[in-house]
């Protein structure tokens, strides 16, 4: 209980004591760096105890979220904040937020003020003194400039409109559609005749008239054309065997046409006759694997537009096949390595250069059915029903439908696709810039879609309309393009042009005395007149260029003009005022401020000095970066009272040791090297004084104090040869402060015997002639030791042998003799 009445109480007094605070101050002052450094300050941890900083902490964390609970979501849902970095123009002040507004007012800024005041919102500029008229500021807005009205022949309004958008803010205008009764219709039937589909060609012969009319009873006009298609004609789609290219049915007695990757056989038509004589001319084909080059005839059909007859009216493809199809990247299977080009190339009715391109991919013919308008409808059989289904989810505006095994319910299938088609209202804009964003709120009968990337309303009735709002956001400044809306299967297009407004257009009428009569004034700033320069031209150059003004202004090379917090007046700094008459900008590059200094528990300084060019300069009795200890330095004396050895400084009475030195006086050096390499010359300089010689060994001992002594006492005893090779024994001890050190020294020496070199030189040859001559002996004992074996093995084996002089029992005599009667013998 004692925690949640504590907490309680902190929110109520935090409340009581910043209310005010938050009142006047929720629009300017509470900004995500203020709440951050709220946020730091509430979860720091202190290292000491007071109850007042416990107090504050928890003070700290309740503003934070006060705001976030209750301030905030005001102040974003009604705020307008312009965030300007390095603005020095009306064009880069528009350009740098959707807020922002720019100044014009002649003599708008003081003495010291830069140009950037000039920009901020069109409220904060208004309170600042700004007048209205004076005050430049662009907003997003659409202008119609075609409102054609609905009809029979115009689905959609309006017909052309114009935006003008600020960068940042989105310009917002409606779009209404009418689904119109009777629009026309054409109609292209591409049909697979490869040979399974011989019995569904049959059927197709006789389909012309069932066709027209049906397609008659939905609309005014209705027009229908055919094609076919097979596959590429090279292996490994079909068979290259001259006799199989004559004739690629299985059966010899049969009779197909030659295999064709398309052939375009009825332009569009109202005849429906017409339809029928020239498909009845048609025979079956045939080909190797089972997917078939569909896409490649679909690509042409969509892209040769003259020839295959399109209207600009409503247009469907109906696709009929009872097999797959290939894809791009199949074509390599033949050496067909040319990507698709998406380009007509019909030659007397057929596609001819389908050897030399690859098949197009999904979405190359996608965008291709698309780019003219094309809806697809695929009549498939019912084993290929969820290929094309997951085909049809890559092309907008396509059907599958189920094909019966001989094609006789083509007629009612391409009806109920064009209703469902004709139903179903996409928006779409096509390709537009990364840097153009387009949504739409689709308001549909009974539904409301919000920021879509499409507009899209299915179930649209004959005669209902539907409306639809385009929001337009230009996240930068674009040249000047357009871009077209158009519902999806429709001819109806919408053209969209589109002009960011980045560039300020200040009407301004010249006034007496505008710049100091030396100038010319755009959007409030002064352009001088040569050999003027200044904010209001008011500085005679003397010879020097504004370059060579301007660096008398920077610190260094390569810095900023007066620090950045100032304006170069004549080649001399005058630094930016601010609106907290407490806090100063100072110095000759304008490079020093009174406020950015070490905080202490909150308070600049601690309260305890004043901030002086980012530096704590202590009151009498204070000290440390922040001022935040009294002056004292009781804990930093050691026991000879030497403020830290001598090797540090005391801050809040604590020392601050040099590099390798503990606390906490600085006494010792645990990783500092050794110094008795480095005061062994001293020491045998001192030595050699004793024994007579006038050598001055202050340059060698400089620091040092040393005393002789008979014996050494200490443990710790430094053992260093001299130049003659002898042992020296020293002790140094470090005193109080820097390089200061006392050596004591004894004049005992401990000098080595000569060697004898004799003894070395023959003990050392007597020992390898006797190593020698061992390994020998030991070789030779080993060696006969193994031939001795050998020889014995042998002689053993040797004994063991039986030789058996009997007959080999394998050979027999023969059974038959043969004489030549003609040989004497002789």
């Amino acid at each position: 209980m004692g925690i949640v009445q504590d907490l309680c109480h902190t929110f109520y007094l935090g409340a009581v004591i910043n209310g005010t605070y938050f009142l006047s101050h929720q629009s300017q002052a509470w900004t995500w760096p203020v709440i951050w450094e709220y946020s730091k300050r509430a979860l720091e941890k202190d290292s000491g105890t007071a109850p007042e900083h416990e107090e504050m902490r928890w003070t700290y964390l309740i503003l934070v979220v006060q705001y976030v609970l209750f301030i905030f979501p005001t102040v974003t849902a009604t705020s307008k904040v312009c965030t300007k970095f390095k603005v020095s123009n009306c064009n880069e002040c528009i350009q740098s937020g959707p807020f922002c507004a720019w100044c014009k007012q002649p003599n708008f800024t003081s003495a010291g003020e830069p140009d950037s005041v000039r920009c901020d919102t069109d409220e904060v500029l208004g309170k600042r003194g700004c007048k209205e008229v004076d005050i430049v500021y662009h907003d997003s807005r659409s202008v119609v400039k075609d409102r054609t009205r609905l009809s029979d022949r115009v689905q959609l309004t309006p017909r052309e409109i114009s935006l003008q958008l600020r960068p940042g803010k989105a310009a917002e205008f409606d779009v209404t559609f009418r689904r119109a009764q009777g629009y026309p219709v054409d109609l292209y039937y591409l049909m697979d005749l490869s040979y399974s589909m011989n019995d569904d060609l049959q059927n197709v012969k006789n389909l012309g008239s069932n066709l027209l009319e049906a397609l008659n009873k939905i609309t005014t006009s209705a027009q229908i054309g055919f094609g076919s298609f097979v596959d590429k004609t090279v292996l490994p789609f079909v068979n290259t065997h001259p006799e199989k290219l004559k004739n690629p049915c299985p059966e010899r007695n049969e009779n197909c046409q030659p295999p064709f990757a398309f052939k375009h056989i009825l332009k569009l038509t109202e005849d429906g006759k017409q339809f029928q004589d020239q498909v009845g001319k048609q025979g079956i084909s045939g080909n190797l694997d089972a997917p078939e080059g569909g896409l490649d005839a679909m690509m042409q059909v969509a892209v040769c537009g003259d020839k295959i007859g399109w209207r600009n009216v409503t247009r469907l493809l109906v696709y009929a096949t009872d097999d797959g199809f290939h894809i791009a990247g199949d074509g390599k299977l033949a050496s067909i390595l040319i990507p698709n080009d998406g380009q007509c190339h019909l030659e007397d009715n057929l596609y001819k250069r389908s050897n030399e391109f690859d098949y197009p991919s999904v979405g190359q013919l996608a965008q291709k059915l698309s780019e003219n308008n094309i809806q697809a409808v695929f009549a498939v059989t019912s084993n290929m029903v969820q290929t094309y289904r997951n085909l049809s989810k890559l092309i907008p505006k396509s059907v599958v439908g189920e094909l019966s095994s001989d094609s006789r319910n083509v007629v009612q299938l391409i009806t109920d696709a064009y209703q469902a088609l004709s139903s179903e209202v996409i928006l779409d804009h096509g390709t537009t810039p990364d840097f153009l964003e387009i949504l739409y709120d689709s308001l549909c009968p009974g539904d409301i879609k919000e920021n879509q990337l499409k507009g899209m309303c299915s179930n649209v009735k004959i005669g209902e309309e539907i409306k639809f709002k385009v929001k337009v956001t230009a996240s930068k400044c674009l040249q000047d393009q357009s871009f077209a809306i158009r519902p999806l299967g429709f001819t109806d297009t919408l053209t969209v042009s589109v002009r960011t407004l980045c560039d300020c257009e200040c009407d301004e009428t010249p006034r007496p005395g505008d710049c100091n009569s030396n100038g010319t004034i755009k959007c409030g700033i002064c352009s001088c007149n040569e050999g003027f320069v200044g904010k209001n031209c008011e500085c005679v150059t003397g010879g020097k260029t504004s370059q060579e003004l301007e660096q008398s202004c920077k610190k260094e090379n390569g810095s900023a003009v007066c620090s950045g917090a100032g304006d170069c007046i004549c080649g001399q700094c005058t630094c930016h005022t601010n609106e907290d008459t407490s806090k100063k900008i100072y110095g000759q590059y304008c490079q020093c401020d009174n406020w950015n200094c070490e905080l202490f528990e909150g308070r600049l300084c601690a309260g305890q000095g004043t901030c002086d060019c980012g530096v704590c300069r202590c009151n009498e009795g204070y000290e440390g970066s922040a001022c935040q200890c009294k002056r004292s330095t009781s804990n930093c004396k050691n026991a000879k009272g030497s403020v830290c050895s001598g090797r540090g400084k005391c801050e809040c009475n604590n020392c601050i040791c040099k590099p390798g030195y503990l606390q906490p006086h600085c006494e010792s050096c645990p990783g500092c090297p050794s110094p008795c390499s480095k005061f062994g010359p001293c020491v045998e300089c001192y030595i050699n004084q004793e024994d007579g010689s006038t050598q001055n060994c202050s340059h060698l001992c400089p620091g040092v104090k040393a005393e002789r002594v008979e014996e050494l006492k200490r443990e710790t005893v430094c053992k260093e040869k001299d130049s003659s090779n002898c042992w020296m024994q020293y002790v140094i001890v470090e005193d109080d402060g820097e390089d200061k050190f006392t050596i004591t020294y004894t004049l005992k020496r401990e000098c080595p015997e000569a060697p004898n070199f004799v003894a070395i030189v023959g003990g050392t040859t007597a020992g390898v002639i006797l190593i020698g001559m061992a390994c020998l002996i030991i070789w030779k004992i080993i060696t006969e030791i193994k031939d001795r074996n050998e020889y014995n093995r042998f002689e053993k084996e040797r004994q063991n042998c039986k030789w058996n002089q009997a007959s080999n029992p394998l050979y027999h005599k023969a059974t038959t003799t043969v004489q030549n009667p003609n040989f004497s013998g002789e």
